[in-house]
């Protein structure tokens, strides 16, 4: 049974991104230099309102890879996979190849 988390608000459902431990040769990297906190959004909530009641809608969509901070976030287990909920406010930018 497949379960589908739909975040509240302006909130952002991310998969973390795990670097390689080793290149395609086989050499082994250093734990350093693979740490980027980076992810992809796997789902985004509809967003917040603001004084008004107007609809301010969240920055980022499905499939966006993100740069994420070091600390924070909410972790989450759907099956055998971890996630981790941001607020919209959390997320430090978007990262273009």
């Amino acid at each position: 049974m497949a379960k589908r988390l739909i975040p509240a608000l302006n909130r952002v459902l991310v998969e973390k991104i795990v670097p390689p431990a080793k290149t395609n040769t086989g050499i082994l990297l250093p734990e350093k230099t693979t740490k980027l906190n980076s992810g992809t959004v796997v789902a985004v909530g509809p967003g917040a309102r603001d004084r008004d009641g107007k609809l301010i809608p969240v920055t980022f969509k499905e499939g966006d890879t993100v740069l994420l901070p070091e600390y924070g976030g909410t972790e989450v287990k759907l099956g055998d996979k971890e996630y981790h909920l941001f607020r919209d406010d959390d997320i430090l930018g978007t990262l273009h190849v």
